[in-house]
């Protein structure tokens, strides 16, 4: 068994503090926030974000930030030590440096800990004989494999990144489909249809493009709010020599069954 300590060979662990950030919600998902390049700097905000009550950190300590990828599996992407504490709280509180002997790891550590307290910012002498080295990626981490028609249930961020991956455009554009788009800051779903060029692909990269893709119900809502609460799933998919009129028809039949008519964003 090898330890992370193994690896970073951090002294004086009584001065160093490991912070496990987690899913939070729909909206926060911090290894899809580490995958998006333009938005990763969100993570080490988190990383060096004091809550109301309490400091996360004090002046010159070492801080190492592990991001859950899922259940025990904790990704290293931070290894860096305060320079300043800008005694803010509720905010980012401090100034730091990373240590750049330490960023050949960052997005390629994997890490194995089963976490049990609610306090997520921990001293490293307390975790990191539990912290236990799983793997170490030849490249930065990236877990875009196409999962599956039926199993895909993504947030319009997690889309735009997706949706040009070899392996998403494969599957996409290759099926004719029905697909849902459900807002989740009020339940309202949109059914819609995908059968002309590039198919299921085609269709989602115009929701990408502009968030409503041309659709009536939804040209209503800003990008910015479709950005923030849309998620995307497929209802059902055909091979691409199905008759048009067939996928028309399941989509009706969805609009019917989920009633998004009458209390979601289609118009007819």
């Amino acid at each position: 068994m090898i330890k992370l300590n193994d690896i970073l060979n951090l002294t004086d662990l009584e001065n160093v503090k490991v912070r496990f950030i987690t899913k939070s919600g729909a909206k926060w998902n911090p290894i899809e926030i580490f995958k998006d390049s333009e938005a990763s700097y969100r993570l080490l905000g988190d990383h060096y974000w004091n809550y109301k009550g309490q400091k996360s950190y004090k002046e010159g300590q070492i801080t190492v930030g592990l991001a859950r990828i899922k259940d025990n599996s904790w990704l290293l992407f931070h290894v860096g030590k305060i320079t300043k504490d800008l005694d803010k709280l509720s905010a980012i509180g401090y100034e730091y440096e990373i240590l750049s002997e330490y960023e050949k790891y960052f997005g390629r550590l994997i890490v194995r800990y089963k976490n049990t307290s609610q306090n997520l910012v921990r001293l490293a002498s307390s975790v990191m004989d539990e912290c236990e080295v799983e793997q170490i990626l030849p490249d930065i981490f990236d877990n875009d494999i196409f999962p599956g028609y039926d199993k895909v249930n993504v947030c319009w961020n997690e889309l735009s990144r997706l949706i040009e991956k070899d392996n998403w455009k494969t599957a996409l554009q290759n099926q004719k489909g029905v697909y849902l788009m459900t807002d989740i800051s009020n339940g309202k779903m949109y059914v819609g249809s995908a059968y002309g060029e590039n198919m299921i692909l085609g269709r989602w990269r115009a929701y990408v493009k502009s968030g409503h893709g041309g659709n009536v119900g939804l040209k209503q809502l800003t990008f910015y709010h479709i950005k923030q609460n849309f998620r995307y799933s497929i209802l059902d998919i055909y091979k691409s020599t199905t008759d048009d009129q067939a996928i028309i028809d399941r989509e009706s039949w969805w609009k019917e069954i989920l009633q998004t008519r009458q209390f979601g964003y289609n118009e007819n």
